[in-house]
């Protein structure tokens, strides 16, 4: 089986279940000529589960207008307001806190993203978790 010439390659978070065909989806996928609700409902299906989280989506174009994706683990940032119970960081991060981070914290989320980030190794991704905390003016315990 001959492989499909790659088009483009667009990244896109979205929250899980509840994606539509308005924009990020609709323009970031419409100039590629793809179906853009053939797109939303295979997202919507893959992610019903995770309602109320976003999640990023890797979606791969080929040149025959028709596409593939992956879904990814919810960015960093919302891993750590959802272990804090927090709507938001600091807005004056480094001044304000908005919260503290114990170590053991930073390990789980750390080892739960560790397949979706550019490291096999905890103690590199714990290092990953606790700048994106910091600059959510988050401290680290």
């Amino acid at each position: 089986m001959a492989t499909k010439k790659v088009k483009t390659i667009v990244k896109l978070n979205l929250p899980a279940g509840e994606a539509n065909p308005a924009p990020p989806v609709g323009p970031a996928l419409g100039q590629h000529g793809i179906a853009i609700m053939e797109f939303v409902k295979a997202y919507n299906e893959r992610t019903a589960k995770l309602k109320g989280q976003i999640i990023p989506a890797v979606i791969t174009i080929f040149q025959d207008r028709t596409f593939s994706f992956i879904t990814k683990l919810p960015p960093v940032a919302a891993m750590i307001k959802k272990a804090l119970a927090l709507t938001k960081g600091s807005g004056k991060a480094g001044r304000e806190s908005a919260g503290k981070l114990t170590k053991a914290q930073v390990e789980a989320i750390a080892k739960e993203k560790l397949g979706d980030l550019n490291t096999d190794d905890v103690a590199a991704a714990m290092k990953v978790v606790a700048g994106t905390a910091r600059s959510m003016g988050i401290e680290v315990e």
